[in-house]
């Protein structure tokens, strides 16, 4: 029992001490999505003012060719509106309105938000599923209409990541824009398979899921030369679990919450937001 107990004690100890060099980068998923309106302006800006410089959202395309700030291709579960988002004109989702009452976004208006603000990281999620939604063609115009609008604002100083599980998206951005940033988002754990897919796409960040990775994998990952991020972020216990297993970026869903709780509780923990 004595020698379990030192063993956990060294543990935490070398934990600590390698959370104090690592730096983990925590980003705000779509606004805050457990404590705000999703994907809202006001989601936003909550999370800004609490002193997060990172961001998540997604990303669709509505009939007529406009960029929205949405995560579902249908509309019930977050607006007023009835039927596939992509199927409407951008001025029946204008005259939408969030569960909540609040504008549903252009994604115009959220680069607006961001244009001129510093030490910015967003993940801007290629919603491109189901894929026959976004045919070839489609999917090209939204590609091409996404990279230029957001670098068109992009500040000196911000990491601005492309990101989907859609890889076909993310293969054409690779081919049309060489150095585009991108993040392959995975519903698997971060482990030799997924390592093995990015590194066969090119690209140099993972999003995996947090269960079944181990810290193990995600040194193996580092030694790839890849950059880990993992998700979910529900809770602080995610957070400290995904800290744990040495990543350096999580998204959470309770970016006001977290932040408390990382200055009250894990100050030595080496966080950016």
């Amino acid at each position: 029992m004595k020698r379990l107990i030192l063993i956990a004690c060294f543990s935490v100890i070398v934990f600590t001490m390698n959370a104090q060099i690592q730096e983990i980068r925590v980003f705000s998923h779509r606004g805050g999505r457990m404590e705000h309106d999703e994907n809202t302006l006001s989601a936003f800006q909550a999370s800004y003012d609490a002193g997060y410089r990172g961001f998540e959202t997604d990303i669709r395309m509505t009939k007529d060719g406009e960029l929205v700030i949405t995560h579902d291709s249908r509309l019930e579960r977050t607006t007023n509106g009835v039927g596939v988002l992509e199927e409407k004109n951008m001025s029946e989702i204008e005259a939408m309105r969030t569960k909540q009452n609040n504008k549903i976004l252009s994604l115009n208006e959220l680069l607006s938000w961001l244009d001129g603000k510093s030490g910015l990281y967003v993940e801007f999620e290629l919603k491109t599923n189901p894929e026959d939604l976004y045919p070839e063609e489609r999917l090209h115009e939204f590609c091409d209409k996404l990279y230029k609008s957001v670098m068109a604002i992009k500040p000196a100083d911000a990491v601005f990541v492309f990101t989907s599980s859609d890889y076909r998206g993310l293969r054409y951005l690779q081919q049309k824009y060489p150095g585009v940033d991108l993040l392959m988002i995975t519903s698997e754990p971060c482990n030799e398979k997924t390592i093995a897919m990015c590194k066969a796409l090119g690209i140099k960040r993972i999003g995996a899921k947090m269960e079944g990775t181990s810290r193990q994998s995600v040194e193996l990952a580092h030694k790839q030369g890849l950059i880990v991020s993992l998700w979910p972020g529900l809770s602080t216990a995610d957070f400290m679990l995904g800290a744990y297993l040495g990543a350096d970026f999580m998204c959470t869903d309770i970016p006001i919450e977290l932040k408390k709780f990382i200055t009250d509780h894990t100050p030595w923990l080496n966080v950016k937001y």
